[in-house]
This record gives structure tokens, C-alpha cells and sequence, in this order.
């Protein structure tokens, strides 16, 4: 049969390789089986001459042995020398056969078993050094790729000659599928010649690799390779788990991305061509499991998605609740200080409130905002609650006013709460006030009160308030035992109140503090006087006579800043108060002359007060201190009608006198000279003023 193509039979595709050895049998009823890519059936009979073959060596006699083809695989011989014929460099003979082309079958002979290469590289027992088709190595190994299929008989035992054909030099057809047998797409046993391209395998192990867990590597058994993705998948999780807001850094993703990119590439490469043992039932299913093995990845990875999207969701919420937290601090930090301090950090506070309704209106921050503004409003409005009315007026406008500044909807009711607590605040500091010498605030308050809340009680009260104390002042003033002088500067100050308040129908009470004021004024003078206060008594007694000139006690005003200016000279002057009527009784006339080139004023008291002013004198002079040393001086000496003069009429006492001249200040040294002179009743006195200048 030299020059004939070589044809395999081999199984059908749907079926595995049998290993068993075949039953027992007489050699002449064992007729070999095979079927054909088709199904058909070839009948195989071995020669029964018993002729020795030309292979290796002498095989089992005829009716020895068994027949090793159960599964009717067999090769037919190579082009060339016919399989009979002894190989140019054979094997080394064998005791029971020799090796044919791996896995064919040659045409047996007596003693020349035909041998089965159960791999297509050990053509009997004891073929191992031929080449080419003969040898035992002639053929490539079945799990590399060769032509074997065909399974020969155990290793210790021979095969039987096949009976029927082989000497009658008949060959079976040739088998219609390629050689390699049924191995699929995917190679396996008996799969495709060696490195026959596999597109679908490739892409097998392709989506494999891409399960993230190398199994194409796996399949493969390229271990090294599968734990480098293993690792890598090991070390991305590490990266990624557990999922948290800030997620796995971009080159991580990129970088496993492209690695993940590189081992299908490097599996589709390694699969093309590589031979898998797969059985029937995993080839068909292993390309869609491949498929459904990437949802895991996949899946995984939405999964992630969805843990790191909600990490960052609950990161987001905390950022939230972290600044809501803030501006939570910022208002109770705010409780310890005084409003005017506290101001900037209440309003950064409304400012996060707002934004984080506004902006974040879904978040777990902004449902806590109006917890966080009802504590605002408790917290800014302490001073009230703790009846610090005039500490509390400034923040409740502050927050009576945030509606101008802050979304209205979201302060709600709140701010109208306010409304009550301010009046009250404004009529409490403003009636705190009206007892004190400075009523600015309480006008200023109670002027608020009235532009603010015109129909709010706590307006008229603030009128009864000032009323009342006015009355209480004036009360006051003829209390000897009180403070009259302040209590005149106090009523002076609510008067003031009766003037500047707008709106409080006041002007009773005004009428009132006139009156409280003038009895005041004079109380206040005689109390100083009565003090040893005498420059203050004169004053207050001048004011006195100047602001109520047509008062009812003006008279007596005048006597007391008369005797006030005296007793500041002679402080005997000041031991009683000037009597506040007129003694009667015999009266002694007093003429005065005034000696000096200027002009001057005669104080005088004691039992009646007053005072003259005499008009200087044209001819007059001031004398030296020398001239009023010598013998026989005396003033006033020229003649009388020289002299200026001014007669009084004077009831019997004791009197102190003070002369002050003209253009001099009160009690200024020197200007000024205090005498004493007694009044008997039944005379007639002159008293002669002049002036005296030098050393003394």
C-alpha cells in the first residue's frame, strides 16, 4: 500500500477514549470494529498465515492474545515502504512486537503481532528506537497533539493478530474526518493537529482571564501566572474594601484595568493553540459559562459602586452634620458673652442653617435645623427669660428682624414670638431708668415702645411708670431727711422724659415735675446752706431766683445767696438761715459812703439780709497802708456830697457785712473785706468804705 496517504479511524466525536482492555476472545472470532465519521461500521480481519512481519521483531503466535483494538482505532502507514517491511533504521526488536507508525496499523504476520499505540508514541513494547513513521516515537504524543486515539493492548501482553484481512493485503476506507479525531473547538483528547488554530478557545480563555481570577491561567495550568492575578485581584480589594468616600485612587483602577486588559490578551494568545482536555458535556457549556463567569466581576463591581456611592453619601451627610455641629457651637459659645461680642458667630450660625435647609434640604442635617433654630431663639433670648430686660432688647430685635434676612418659611413662627417679650423688655429698661439722673435711655426706650407696639399694654403702662415717679420724686423733696439736691436733678430728668417721649400723654405729669423742680431747687439751697455749702447754697439760691423769678419764696431765695456769699467770708455769718420774713420793730438808719475810685457792693445780714451798690467816687483814691496808720486817720473826711451814698434802715443786732468791689470776682483776695457791726436801738450810724493797697 506504499504510496498511499495514511487515514486514522478513530471514534465518533461524542465519545471518550476506552481504556479498558477488551474481553477475552478466540483471535478467529475477534473481528475489529470501527466507525467511520459517519457512523459506518469497518470490519478488520488480521491474516492467517502467521508470516512474520518486517517490523521490529517476532510477534505472539496466531490465536495468542487478545485483540487490543476495542475501540477500532487504528492508522493506516505512512507513504513509503509498506508496514511490513522492515524500517530503513528500525526500533530495537521487542520480545512481543514491533512498533508501527504511532498508532497505525500494520499488516500482521506469524510472530509479528500488530501493535496499537495507546499515544501514538509507543508502537508495541519495545519500539523505541525507530524513526519516522515506524518508530517508537514516530509519531507526536496524544497529549501534544499527535494522531493517537487508538488505545493498544496492556503493557505485558502482546497484541493478538488481527485475523480476516491483513494478509490478504486489503485496507479499510479511509476515514472521512481529519486525523485527530472528534477533539471540538476546544481541543481535548484526540482534538485537532498540532497547532491548529482554535478562535473560540482562545476567546475562552480570553473571558476566563477576565473573571479577575485568572482561571484561563488556570485551565492552562500556567499556575505562576494565575497567582500574579490572584494577587492583583487580592491587592485591588484591599484598595477597595471596605468602600468608603474617597474610593480606590484612579491609577489603582486604571493600572488593574490595563493588567486585567493585558492577561486576556496574553490568554487569548496562550488558548489559540493549546490543547484542553475537556469532555463533551464542559465544551459545550464552558464558552457561555465563561460568559457568565464576567458577572461576577461585574457584578462585583456594581456592588462596590453602590457601597462607595453610599459612602460617599454618608461621608457627604456626616460633612453635613459636622457643620450643623459647628454653627451649633458658635450660638451656645455665643450664651457667654454679651450680644454685641456674640453677634458675628449668631449670624455665620443662620447662615449654615440656611444654606443647609436650602441647599441640602434632604439631608439628616437639614431635618435637624429647626431643632437648631428653636435653640437658637432660647439661646439669644436668655436675658429675657432671665429678666435682664435691658440686656435682652437688643437680641430680641435681632430676632424679631431675621425675617428680613433669613427665608421666612423656614424661621416660620418663631419670629412673631418675639413680639410680646420686646415690649415687655422696652417698658422694663425704660421704667428702670426713671430713676436715675440719665433718662436718655428710658426715652429713647419708651419711644420705641410706642413707634413699635402702639397697641401693646406695656405703652400705657410706661405712662403710669413715668407719672409715678415723678410723684414719688416730688414727694420727696420735702423729706428733710433725703437727698433733696438729688432728688431735684432726678425730677429735673423726668421732666425731661415728658418732653422727648412721643406718643405717652404725659403732660400732666410734666406740669407736676415743674412743680416737684422749683420746691426742689430751694430745698436743695437751704440744705446747703444748713451744710456749711456756702458758695453751693448761693448758687443754687441764684438759679432759684433766675428760673422763677415770680416764685413764692424768690424773697427768701435772695437772703439765703446773700448770706451764703457772707458766710463764705465769716462762716459766723452762716450759723442760721436767714429768717424768711421781715422782724418788725424800731428800725436805726445806717448811712454808707463809698471812698474808692471804683465801684462797690455792701452785703449785709442779720436780722434782716440785703445788700447796696454805691457808685464810685470821681475824686477818690485808694489809700497806702502808711496813710491808715497814721494819727487821726479817717476815710470819708471831705465833704459829704464828695461821696457817693445809700442809707438803710436796720432793726437792732448784730450784722456782718462784706463789701465787694467791682469788676472782682466772688471772694477773690483782696477784693473783697468782711466787717461785723452792732445795731443799738436810739443811734445813728455812718459806715465808710475805701480802699487800701501796699503791704499790710
Amino acid at each position: 500500500m506504499a504510496g498511499e496517504e495514511p487515514n486514522d479511524a478513530r471514534p465518533r466525536g461524542d465519545e471518550e477514549p476506552q481504556d479498558a482492555p477488551p474481553q477475552d476472545a478466540a483471535p478467529q472470532d475477534r473481528v475489529p470494529r470501527d466507525e467511520d465519521s459517519s457512523g459506518a461500521t469497518i470490519m478488520m480481519r488480521p491474516r492467517r498465515d502467521g508470516g512474520g512481519g518486517t517490523d521490529a521483531g517476532p510477534g505472539p503466535a496466531a490465536g495468542s492474545g487478545t485483540d487490543p483494538s476495542a475501540t477500532g482505532s487504528f492508522r493506516l502507514p505512512a507513504p513509503g515502504p509498506a508496514p511490513w517491511e522492515a524500517p530503513q533504521n528500525g526500533g530495537s526488536q521487542g520480545t512481543t512486537g514491533a512498533g508501527t507508525a504511532g498508532g497505525g496499523f500494520g499488516p500482521p504476520t506469524e510472530g509479528h503481532g500488530a501493535s496499537y499505540a495507546a499515544h501514538g508514541g509507543h508502537g508495541g513494547q519495545g519500539g523505541h528506537g525507530g524513526q519516522g513513521q515506524y518508530g517508537g516515537h514516530g509519531a507526536p504524543d496524544a497529549s501534544h497533539g499527535g494522531y493517537g486515539g487508538a488505545y493498544g493492548p496492556p503493557p505485558a501482553q502482546a497484541p493478538a493478530p488481527a485475523p480476516g484481512w491483513a494478509g490478504a493485503g486489503t485496507l479499510p476506507p479511509p476515514p472521512t474526518a481529519p486525523p485527530g479525531g472528534h477533539g471540538g473547538p476546544y481541543g481535548g483528547p484526540g482534538g485537532g493537529a498540532p497547532g491548529e488554530a482554535r478562535p473560540l478557545q482562545a476567546v475562552l480563555v480570553a473571558l476566563l482571564n477576565l473573571s479577575c481570577l485568572g482561571l484561563g491561567y488556570v485551565v492552562l495550568r500556567k499556575w505562576l501566572w494565575a497567582a500574579l492575578c490572584w494577587a492583583a485581584t487580592a491587592g485591588l480589594l484591599v484598595a477597595a474594601l471596605p468602600a468608603d468616600a474617597d474610593g480606590v485612587p484612579g491609577a489603582a483602577l486604571a493600572g488593574y484595568g490595563a493588567f486585567l486588559l493585558a492577561v486576556a490578551a496574553d490568554g487569548a494568545r496562550r488558548g489559540l493553540r493549546a490543547r484542553l482536555a475537556f469532555g463533551t458535556t464542559v465544551r459545550r457549556l464552558a464558552l457561555p459559562l465563561a460568559v457568565l463567569l464576567l458577572a461576577a466581576p461585574a457584578g462585583g463591581a456594581v456592588a462596590w459602586a453602590g457601597a462607595h456611592e453610599d459612602a460617599r453619601e454618608e461621608a457627604r451627610q456626616q460633612a453635613l452634620l459636622a457643620r450643623l455641629a459647628d454653627a451649633d457651637a458658635l450660638v451656645r459659645s455665643g450664651a457667654a458673652t454679651d450680644f454685641a461680642t456674640a453677634e458675628p458667630g449668631y449670624r455665620k450660625a443662620l447662615t449654615t442653617y440656611q444654606e443647609l435647609a436650602r441647599d441640602h434640604a434632604g439631608s439628616r442635617a437639614a431635618q435637624r435645623v429647626p431643632a437648631s433654630l428653636d435653640a437658637y431663639y432660647e439661646t439669644v433670648s436668655a436675658p429675657y427669660d432671665e429678666k435682664k430686660y435691658c440686656a435682652a432688647i437688643l437680641p430680641l430685635k435681632h430676632l424679631r428682624s431675621l425675617p428680613d434676612t433669613v427665608d421666612k418659611a423656614l424661621l416660620g413662627d418663631r419670629p412673631a414670638g418675639t413680639d410680646e417679650p420686646l415690649a415687655h423688655s422696652l417698658y422694663a429698661c425704660g421704667a428702670g431708668a426713671l430713676g436715675g439722673t440719665t433718662t436718655a435711655a428710658a426715652t429713647d426706650h419708651f419711644n420705641d415702645l410706642t413707634a413699635t407696639f402702639p397697641q401693646s399694654p406695656y405703652t400705657g403702662k410706661a405712662t403710669a411708670a413715668v407719672r409715678d415717679a415723678i410723684r414719688a420724686k416730688a414727694a420727696a423733696v420735702g423729706d428733710t431727711s433725703a437727698d433733696r439736691c438729688a432728688v431735684t436733678e432726678e425730677l429735673r430728668a423726668l421732666r425731661t422724659v415728658t418732653t422727648g417721649v412721643k406718643g405717652l400723654p404725659l403732660d400732666g405729669a410734666r406740669a407736676e415735675a415743674d412743680r416737684g423742680v422749683r420746691k426742689g431747687v430751694f430745698a436743695c439751697g437751704t440744705d446747703q446752706f444748713g451744710d456749711k455749702e456756702f458758695a453751693d447754697a448761693a448758687a443754687t439760691m441764684d438759679r432759684y431766683v433766675k428760673d422763677y423769678p415770680d416764685g413764692e419764696s424768690v424773697s427768701h431765695a435772695r437772703s439765703i445767696s446773700i448770706a451764703a456769699q457772707i458766710a463764705a467770708e465769716a462762716p459766723d455769718a452762716g450759723r442760721k438761715l436767714p429768717p424768711s420774713t421781715v422782724p418788725g420793730g424800731a428800725r436805726m438808719t445806717m448811712v454808707i459812703s463809698n471812698d474808692a475810685d471804683d465801684e462797690v457792693e455792701l452785703l449785709y445780714t442779720g436780722p434782716v439780709t440785703g445788700k447796696i451798690t454805691l457808685k464810685a467816687c470821681g475824686g477818690c483814691r485808694s489809700y497806702e497802708r502808711l496813710d491808715t496808720l497814721r494819727p487821726g486817720f479817717k476815710p470819708c473826711s471831705g465833704p459829704s456830697s464828695t461821696y457817693p451814698k445809700a442809707t438803710i434802715q436796720l432793726p437792732a443786732g448784730t450784722y456782718h457785712l462784706l463789701q465787694k468791689r467791682a469788676g472782682s470776682g466772688f471772694s477773690t483776695a483782696g477784693d473783697t473785706k468782711s466787717s461785723k457791726a452792732t445795731i443799738e436801738p436810739g443811734y445813728s450810724y455812718t459806715n465808710c468804705l475805701y480802699v487800701t493797697k501796699g503791704l499790710y
